[in-house]
């Protein structure tokens, strides 16, 4: 399994939130480059970047950030955060991101997201959050009726191959991660999922890592990785890559 350090960028800086909520956040490095040298020179295969501001303004606003942190690192980033259409993921495959994640746009609009995946293939990733199962959008402000399994099963079949999973209720309280659910999406695609949330502990870690799915490709962490829980190369061991 892939260890997918986040960077969210807020304002300019690296922060992270709590179960969603703008009102709660926490600031780690005054500079997201900071963040993505350290993570890098660490160890990390891979920089996961969410462009917060954008996720709220449904369209990029950090870009120029994203170019500095691709232009100082050798590994690739996947980035999401207000990518909407098409013209928006162009944008962010230009600001050097190997990988676009659509959040609120494939949930909203599949054909759309079915469009763009038919443009870009592996290069374009579905980022399901769900509070409660129930799929959660604009930048985790707005709830919807819709399951995440069912969300990920209608994208899976418009030639989506990769989803970020985020259960929202556990996301940045470092108290474990939701196994039961993870399960019933992983089930749910043949595609690849990357899982997000509550990851607090190496313990963690070997827990997702244990379920044995075959399609669960990462884990991606952010506070517990800010806060020092655990280095990248002991996180990379627990997820055995």
């Amino acid at each position: 399994m892939i260890l997918f350090p986040a960077i969210d960028i807020r304002d300019g800086k690296a922060v992270r939130l709590v179960q969603g909520d703008y009102g709660r956040e926490t600031q780690y490095d005054d500079d997201p480059v900071v963040a993505a040298r350290r993570w890098v020179n660490g160890g990390a295969s891979w920089l996961h970047v969410v462009d917060l501001d954008g996720a709220r303004a449904g369209e990029p606003v950090n870009l120029e950030h994203v170019r500095r942190i691709v232009a100082a690192i050798n590994v690739p980033v996947q980035l999401g955060g207000g990518l909407r259409d098409s013209k928006k993921v162009e944008e962010a495959f230009s600001s050097g991101a190997e990988r676009v994640v659509l959040g609120t746009a494939a949930v909203r609009d599949p054909e759309m997201a079915e469009a763009i995946a038919a443009a870009h293939g592996d290069r374009v990733v579905a980022s399901v959050d769900a509070r409660a199962g129930k799929v959660a959008a604009e930048g985790w402000t707005q709830e919807s009726e819709l399951g995440a399994t069912e969300v990920i099963a209608e994208l899976s079949g418009r030639g989506i191959r990769r989803f970020v999973y985020t259960p929202v209720d556990v996301d940045g309280l470092m108290e474990g991660p939701d196994l039961d659910s993870l399960g019933e999406v992983a089930g749910s695609t043949e595609g690849e999922v990357i899982y997000s949330g509550g990851i607090g502990s190496l313990d963690d870690l070997g827990a997702v890592a244990g379920l044995g799915l075959e399609n669960v490709e990462g884990v991606i962490v952010g506070r517990a990785l800010y806060e020092q829980r655990f280095t990248i190369a002991e996180a990379q061991d627990a997820l055995g890559s």
